[in-house]
């Protein structure tokens, strides 16, 4: 009686066999999104009952925008590569239509005083948070179309710059002043990562920065912001209340924190605490462990958003890289101003925390660009197996 031969595997052709794309950075992601949805319910339910009837009404609506935004997530990691190089431009030209959509009277929508969203049936559209990632493929395809031009004359570093800032302008007539310094900043980084000389960057940063304090300075509302956070406490019920109040919350929550869901803070004590001032919660209910842990998540994004781009430029493959580049600069720098806001480093802006505020585009968009990362870490990982297992796995443990 004959028995049959098994095969033999080959070990080796496992070992060398390369994951589709970066699966650390994939469950970093869901993490935040599902700690988002946890924290997003222990700071809305009691201001959800009172203005709404329900304790679950913005609990419903943040778990609608996820399942959206995983959706867009998808559809953004299932597209092609080339198709984002490609249609950049037109993504751009699209999002600077919806910017001028939102300033026609009758269709803009306002809250609050600010006109940011056009009307579509239940949803809103809010065409400011998609400018920020369609700012990123134009300008990344733009790298590689005048990569000499960027590098070698000015004019190729102010055409960019010119359109960019006419799209700024239109989010500072909405107005969304945070939203446009977080766009301009991550498209000078951008670009200064791309070759621009240092000279001409320097003199846009004093420009922009000229122009930045000027608004400030003719806005009451702007310098009312600017002065509260210096010193929140000395007018802590009028100018400086948000502030004193996210204050307060971080001090109540110690090293550890008071527990998910036994905040005082959140209480009708800190306004807007499940969408700008939700770390301002986490502070209070986990503590400065827990603060940490948030900030150490967005520093992982970001730093793999940068090993993606790194592998990607050494595979010579510009576009990829630039655009990884721009979306770990673009999540960082917005976590940053975030959480800076937060503990009173800078001054108090309306920006969402990336996939843990309540704000179902913002919500959407952070996860069409981590799929758009993922399709660029995937690619990188092809090119790296046809190139050889030597050279793929010399990058893949960057």
């Amino acid at each position: 009686m004959s028995v049959a031969a098994r095969p033999v595997r080959n070990p080796r052709r496992r070992r060398e066999r390369l994951p589709a794309f970066d699966h650390a950075l994939l469950i970093c992601v869901l993490a935040l999104l599902g700690f988002g949805l946890v924290m997003v319910a222990s700071a809305s339910m009691s201001i959800a009952e009172s203005c709404c009837g329900t304790p679950f009404y913005y609990v419903i609506r943040h778990t609608i925008a996820l399942v959206l935004g995983l959706v867009g997530g998808v559809l953004a990691y299932r597209l092609p590569l080339l198709w984002w190089e490609r249609n950049g431009r037109w993504l751009f030209f699209f999002g600077m239509a919806s910017l001028m959509l939102v300033l026609v009277p009758g269709i803009g929508h306002s809250v609050n005083g600010a006109t940011r969203w056009i009307p579509l049936g239940p949803f809103n559209l809010q065409p400011s948070e998609f400018m920020k990632l369609f700012a990123v493929v134009y300008i990344a395809g733009y790298l590689v179309r005048h990569a000499d031009a960027v590098a070698n004359r000015i004019s190729g570093f102010i055409h960019p710059m010119i359109l960019v800032g006419v799209a700024g302008a239109m989010i500072l007539m909405q107005p969304d002043f945070g939203t446009t310094a977080v766009m301009l900043a991550t498209v000078m980084g951008m670009l200064f990562l791309g070759g621009v000389s240092v000279l001409p960057f320097v003199l846009l940063i004093a420009v922009v920065g000229t122009g930045l304090v000027t608004l400030v300075l003719v806005s009451p509302y702007r310098m009312q912001r600017v002065t509260s956070f210096l010193d929140p406490f000395d007018d802590p019920f009028n100018s400086g209340y948000q502030l004193s109040q996210a204050l307060i919350a971080f001090g109540r929550g110690e090293w550890l924190g008071v527990g998910l869901g036994n905040g005082i803070q959140k209480q009708f004590f800190l306004p807007e605490a499940h969408t700008d001032f939700l770390a301002s919660v986490i502070g209070e209910e986990f503590g400065l462990l827990g603060t940490l842990l948030l900030v150490a998540a967005f520093v992982f994004v970001t730093w793999r958003a940068f090993a993606i781009g790194a592998r990607a430029q050494a595979l010579g493959k510009p576009f990829a890289a630039h655009a990884a580049q721009g979306i770990g600069l673009w999540i960082g720098m917005q976590a940053f101003v975030n959480i800076g806001v937060n503990v009173g480093l800078l001054p108090t802006k309306g920006l969402t925390l990336p996939f843990l505020s309540y704000g179902s585009n913002s919500l959407i968009v952070a996860c069409m660009a981590v799929g758009l990362l993922l399709r660029i870490d995937a690619t990188v990982r092809q090119a790296q197996s046809e190139a050889g297992p030597r050279r793929g796995l010399k990058w893949v443990r960057a």
